[in-house]
């Protein structure tokens, strides 16, 4: 089962979140705490709301009328393929899927140019380009 958060921020940058209720396919459900979501839910929404705020950021300084967006998450990682080669450590196959809809009065131009700005979202380039990982105990 995938993971499912939706992302919705509003020109002033109020933020909303729903999540997939785990066990309930189907079930979205606002999270008012963001204790309420899962490791992985709580990935897709640090996507999603470094996304929005990257968007509505972009539309206020060139003066778009987008009113809000949102953004739909998934996370997949195929479990069955996990366990053909469950030896081998990152042999699974995993993909992030991310559907926007922008609200507000924009022209075809400006919905493709906000789509190539998502990408200018840090969290987003952290996914793509990979980071490294350094790990101290502290005593």
């Amino acid at each position: 089962m995938a993971d499912r958060v939706i992302v919705w921020q509003d020109s002033e940058f109020r933020t909303r979140f729903w999540a997939e209720e785990e066990g309930k396919a189907g079930k979205m459900e606002e999270a008012k705490q963001i204790h309420q979501l899962n490791p992985y839910s709580m990935m897709l929404a640090s996507l999603g709301s470094c996304t929005a705020i990257v968007l509505n950021t972009y539309a206020e300084h060139h003066r778009m009328s987008l009113d809000g967006v949102e953004i739909e998450l998934y996370y997949n990682r195929n479990y069955r393929k996990d366990c053909d080669t469950c030896e081998q450590a990152g042999s699974y196959t995993e993909e992030v899927v991310e559907q926007m809809k922008f609200l507000g009065q924009l022209t075809d131009a400006e919905k493709e140019k906000l789509l190539r700005i998502a990408h200018a979202c840090p969290i987003y380039k952290m996914f793509k380009e990979g980071i490294p990982i350094r790990t101290e105990l502290q005593t």
